[in-house]
């Protein structure tokens, strides 16, 4: 029994490595009763272990440490919802402390560099949350579940939520008014639910959503492996551009589609 979020297109990394392992975790912790956000801790402090040896000058180890994290970050999600365990507060502090260790990861490897390329990072991730959104609500469909519990605790909750609009909320903003503007500059005014379907096709997801983290700490953790860890620091401007690139596409993709057809 798989415990995935169903969405429009699934990340190769996570569906093909990290995801089949957290499952084999999910019956042996839910049996236990073992509450979700300790997962949360949990893989936030093996991703911060792994920042601080990147500091110290090591590679191999901290690549492995990567992938743990990235393992038990497939999980807390799963656990979650197969004991019926979501709360608002995991998803916030999911995200927080996400953020958190890659900002940690990135300042070990890149110094001075590494808060611009957590910046840069976190643009891609959101790229992807917002594409994913736009997708669903053009199609009617619910973005997420409302969480299954209630109860969180209310000083815990208000923190996180500060949190986010001070972190996340601005770039969500900053970019969700960019691609609307885009589309409503492809479509030549207000957009129809004709446009805003062409504008949000499954093709798009499958790109950001491989943006995703479980393949960036692939891929930093490949690159580790190398002991070539400016490999992955110089990907993350050519991901970017890749999204610019697609973004400039379904743009083209709207015009075409108000175009008049040719009648012979």
């Amino acid at each position: 029994m798989t415990h995935g979020k169903a969405r429009p297109a699934r990340e190769w990394a996570a569906e093909a490595v990290f995801r089949p392992l957290a499952e084999r975790l999910v019956p042996p912790l839910a049996r236990r009763r073992v509450n979700p956000l300790h997962v949360v801790l949990t893989h936030a402090a093996v991703g911060l272990l792994a920042a601080g040896l990147l500091r110290r000058g090591h590679s191999l180890t901290p690549a492995l440490l990567l992938q743990v994290k990235t393992v038990l970050d497939n999980l807390d999600g799963q656990l979650a919802r197969a004991t019926g365990q979501t709360t608002e507060t995991g998803r916030y502090l999911d995200s927080e402390l996400d953020a958190l260790v890659n900002a940690a990861v990135l300042t070990g490897l890149a110094g001075r560099w590494g808060l611009p390329l957590t910046l840069l990072l976190s643009l891609i991730l959101s790229t992807d949350y917002l594409w994913e959104r736009d997708h669903r609500e053009a199609r009617g469909q619910v973005f997420r579940d409302p969480p299954a519990q209630a109860g969180d605790d209310p000083r815990l909750l208000g923190l996180l939520r500060r949190v986010y609009a001070l972190y996340f909320t601005p770039q969500e903003r900053v970019l969700g008014a960019l691609f609307g503007a885009r589309l409503r500059g492809a479509a030549g005014g207000d957009p129809t639910p004709a446009d805003c379907l062409t504008y949000t096709p499954a093709t798009i997801n499958r790109v950001a959503v491989n943006l995703g983290l479980s393949t960036q700490l692939l891929a930093l953790g490949a690159a580790l492996a190398l002991r070539r860890p400016r490999l992955y620091l110089w990907s993350l401007p050519a991901q970017a551009g890749l999204l610019v690139g697609v973004q400039l596409w379904r743009e083209e993709q709207v015009r075409r589609g108000r175009q008049p057809s040719s009648s012979g």
